[in-house]
Parts: C-alpha cells; sequence; structure tokens
C-alpha cells in the first residue's frame, strides 16, 4: 500500500491538546477509506502539522481529513523509504 506524508499550514497557536484531538478524529474514520495513519507531528511554533499514513491514495487521505474537519494543504506520495 502507499506512504503519504501530509501537511496542514496554518495551524499555528494549537496546543497538543488540540493537535491529538484532530489526530483522533482521523483515527476514528480512518478505515472507512482504507487509510492507516501511523504518526503525527506538530511544529507549533510554525503552525505546520504533517501526518504519516498507508493509504490507497491521495484523495483517501484527503477524504478522511477534510470529515474531520482539517483538510490537508499538500499531500506527498512516499516512494523511496532508508
Amino acid at each position: 500500500m502507499p506512504k503519504f506524508m501530509d501537511i496542514h499550514h496554518g495551524m499555528k497557536g494549537l496546543g497538543a491538546d488540540d493537535i491529538k484531538a484532530a489526530h483522533q478524529a482521523d483515527l476514528a474514520i480512518q478505515s472507512e477509506e482504507g487509510v492507516t495513519f501511523e504518526h503525527a507531528w506538530a511544529d507549533t511554533d510554525s503552525g505546520d502539522v504533517f501526518c504519516l499514513s498507508d493509504a490507497p491514495s491521495a484523495g483517501a487521505v484527503q477524504r478522511i481529513h477534510e470529515r474531520a474537519g482539517h483538510k490537508a494543504d499538500e499531500i506527498h506520495q512516499l516512494s523511496v523509504s532508508l
């Protein structure tokens, strides 16, 4: 299954609990699109949040994020892992 890294910009001012709640919203519905979110990271200074997932497509990742209330600004398929 393809692996994706997505980025959310503009989430500045959110604390760890806010980021965790957003991630939990994704996890609650991820199976409906065949997505498995593996991990999320946040840079609270810049407001950027990064999510790593396995998914059938970038569209599936985006649909989960949109339904959870936080559309991704960028989604990148990762083709090389070291």
